[in-house]
């Protein structure tokens, strides 16, 4: 049944692929994947394969890749996408010997892609089980880990239908999961090869905040008996903005940076429109008229309309805000708590454990609209301990759930 479904799933593709651009890109990329193995792979070296399904997922195996090469620089890695939205943005990827899109799922394209590359290993990133690639690497004899995998009792493999499909989670060679009710879950069905070791997102994040870059944004106070004030958004859609730029609009004694999720010359107007009496800055203008640096004062509003900065410019924030818990789901909450500030997102935020992690320390507010933001940031603006109390949480929190990276390398046999 699995195979058959794959097979629909392949025509559905191929057909698809004509109407639209990012579906074209990925079926072409598949079919290109065993010209890039048959240029590149070395018959001489050994490979460690890493795959993710996209960039969130490919975020949480980047800190295994580089630890991996800086213990064991002659090891190769080979880094495999399902997903367009992650090959494209890290297709240049410096961390690995090999990056390319991993072909679908039949029975001979699996077989035909493990005997190019023939891995000593593999890391399989989180929600990754593909069958027949499992089932090909465990009668290999190949060691398969699934790492910073989370597992909820409504995932098919707890389900009585899924039994059968289910199988597939026995050709792990070990699971190295989020935390403890995945443990419990994969006990119930016989599987307790596996160590609650948390999520590389942590490390991941800490490392960003090393490296993060200097920007030339300066948050400076109305006059000098005032405290400057950032509110900084990130990866915000439209309903999350008609929320907080409400609020701006009558409270403009805040500097205000904007980085929206979609930086299309709509949306960015659209933005701009909303922003009344605002003193507007597009981040990129800076650069083209010479401008050594914003300076983020009350009543000055920042666009961020380039990607690749948002994780920097967090430093520069009193209170965070990220978008899209009023729609498919929110986006990266640890990239703003690192920074030791407190984070506040919507309400569709469940099946994220950092946001419930930052809620529970104290650290994460969940806002339902715009009553509940109001009210929040009217306590921030009069309780200056609540709100160092908050920003100190968020940042404990993150320090206190790293190290995932070196538990699991510790754990394994080079």
């Amino acid at each position: 049944m699995y195979n058959l479904i794959i097979y629909l799933y392949l025509l559905g593709v191929a057909v698809y692929s004509r109407f639209n651009v990012k579906v074209r890109r990925m079926w072409r990329g598949e079919r290109n994947a065993f010209r890039v193995l048959r240029e590149k792979v070395d018959p001489n070296a050994r490979y460690v394969w890493f795959h993710a399904a996209s960039l969130g997922e490919f975020e949480q195996g980047r800190p295994l890749m580089e630890q991996l090469r800086r213990d064991h620089p002659d090891i190769k890695i080979l880094l495999t996408f399902f997903s367009p939205s992650g090959y494209e943005v890290r297709k240049n990827y410096e961390g690995a010997d090999i990056i390319c899109y991993l072909p679908l799922d039949t029975p001979i394209n699996a077989r035909r892609f493990l005997r190019a590359i023939r891995p000593e290993m593999a890391f399989f990133i989180k929600y990754e089980f593909w069958y027949n690639y499992l089932h090909i690497l465990k009668h290999r004899n190949v060691p398969v880990y699934s790492v910073s995998s989370i597992f909820r009792e409504r995932q098919v493999f707890f389900r009585w239908y899924g039994r059968q499909y289910g199988r597939v989670l026995k050709c792990f060679t070990h699971f190295y999961v989020q935390n403890e009710e995945s443990r419990d879950l994969l006990a119930k069905i016989g599987l307790t090869n596996v160590t609650v070791t948390g999520d590389t997102r942590f490390d991941r994040v800490l490392q960003i905040k090393e490296d993060a870059k200097q920007l030339p944004i300066n948050i400076v106070p109305v006059d000098s008996t005032t405290k400057p004030k950032a509110f900084i958004a990130g990866s915000s859609w439209p309903p999350d903005e008609d929320i907080f730029i409400k609020y701006f609009n009558a409270h403009r004694d805040w500097a205000l940076i904007i980085a929206p999720h979609v930086i299309d010359e709509e949306h960015l107007q659209e933005i701009e429109k909303k922003l009344q009496g605002w003193n507007v800055t597009r981040y990129t203008s800076l650069a083209a008229n010479n401008a050594s640096s914003w300076r983020g004062t009350g009543g000055e509003a920042l666009i961020v309309d380039c990607f690749g900065l948002l994780s920097s410019i967090y430093r520069y924030a009193d209170v965070t805000y990220v978008g899209g818990g009023f729609g498919v789901g929110i986006h990266n909450t640890l990239e703003a708590a690192v920074w030791d500030v407190p984070v506040i997102f919507g309400p569709n935020n469940q099946k994220f454990q950092e946001a419930q992690g930052l809620k529970a320390q104290g650290g994460g507010f969940e806002i339902t609209g715009y009553e509940d933001f109001e009210r929040l940031m009217k306590r921030f603006e009069t309780d200056a301990e609540f709100l160092s109390t908050a920003g100190q949480q968020a940042g404990a929190y993150v320090s206190r759930q790293s190290g995932a990276t070196r538990k699991i390398l510790s754990d394994l046999q080079f």
